[in-house]
């Protein structure tokens, strides 16, 4: 029996993620409400997506912590990470408060990243590197500044975080473009 088959799948690392996935809608609505410009709306959005963020963080350090990563974990965690950023940004761009190549760019890269591992899973696992762990959390920063009623100061602040953010998502997605072919390579010739 794996490790993976004793771990209980309704587990608290679990229960955290689908729970950042429930919140996805409900940040969605906040974002939008009253055209989605009013202060105390943009506020409650902004405090739903921290809280959400946050429970990455969480669902990851107790998954590992206490032995409790599931095959549903590896893939549901992803999958309601990307949710959450991607539903903001879209939401940021519909909104006009980010310009859409912005998500697109970020977008295309996730998506592609996302590919890439499924297309080599069969030789091996690409971890999360760390150029890709500070890509995420520029990301989540910036996404959280623009999320705030804007002045001066805060929009500076989001513009140089998010353009940070940017050149680590466009670095970190040719390293793992490179990483996915090495891994493919070192696979073939193990089989030769």
């Amino acid at each position: 029996m794996t490790e993976a088959r004793k771990v209980p799948l309704l587990n608290v690392a679990n229960i955290l993620t689908m729970a950042r996935m429930a919140l996805v809608p409900v940040f969605l609505l906040s974002l939008f409400a009253a055209g989605g410009f009013d202060t105390t709306w943009r506020l409650i959005a902004f405090g739903i997506f921290a809280v959400a963020s946050f429970t990455d963080h969480i669902d990851g350090t107790l998954a590992r912590k206490h032995g409790l990563i599931t095959d549903f974990g590896k893939i549901a965690d992803p999958i309601a990470d990307k949710a959450l950023t991607g539903s903001a940004l879209v939401g940021l761009s519909m909104l006009d408060v980010l310009p859409w190549w912005i998500t697109i760019v970020i977008a295309v890269r996730e998506v592609g990243v996302t590919l890439l591992r499924f297309w080599v899973i069969r030789y091996g696992v690409i971890p999360a590197s760390r150029g890709g762990k500070a890509k995420t959390l520029l990301q989540v920063i910036a996404i959280g500044l623009f999320l705030l009623p804007q002045n001066d100061v805060i929009a500076l602040i989001a513009w140089v975080i998010m353009a940070a953010a940017l050149v680590l998502t466009v670095v970190t997605g040719i390293d793992y473009v490179i990483r996915a072919f090495k891994l493919k390579a070192r696979a073939g010739r193990a089989v030769a």
